[in-house]
């Protein structure tokens, strides 16, 4: 298998035409909600993350076949003084899960963050996806925390209307 791993340009009709099936697939798997996208985002997405000066888009063509992508944010880190690269979504296909293509989205994502300056990479997975919180531990991740006597930061969030 040829694995090439590019970043998305948002204007390509290919690679926006990707960017949304990759991640709709996903959206409809039980880890990434279980309902697909909404016509509206799928239309609107690729513009609206070409507008998004922080954004950045890698995906995984298996033998010319999409098969991966990662969605990630730049932010910033107030105690380093230094951006953050925040992989928001990590998808892999489902005829692609098992071959490595997790790991090189990352590799290519940690490559594009340090050409960046960016001081850590940052994620969120599900507690009960355990195949993903292996594949992260496997390249470095681990939980954060400040001082181990007050454990891990949690994630949370607060739906806005």
């Amino acid at each position: 298998m040829q694995l090439q791993c590019i970043s998305i340009d948002y204007e390509d009709e290919q690679h926006a035409k990707d960017l949304v099936n990759l991640l709709d697939d996903y959206a409809k798997d039980p880890m990434g909600g279980g309902q697909a996208l909404a016509q509206d985002v799928k239309s609107k997405l690729p513009h609206a993350l070409a507008n998004r000066g922080n954004a950045i888009s890698v995906i995984a063509y298996a033998d010319g076949h999409p098969a991966g992508l990662a969605n990630c944010f730049e932010e910033f880190s107030t105690f380093q003084c230094k951006p953050i690269m925040n992989i928001h979504d990590l998808v892999v296909s489902v005829d692609y899960r098992g071959k490595g293509i997790a790991k090189k989205l990352l590799q290519k994502v940690e490559q594009i963050a340090s050409n960046r300056g960016c001081c850590k990479l940052t994620l969120e997975v599900l507690d009960g996806n355990l195949v993903a919180k292996n594949a992260y531990f496997s390249f470095g991740f681990e939980g954060y925390q400040l001082d181990p006597q007050f454990g891990h930061a949690i994630f949370l969030e607060k739906p806005l209307n």
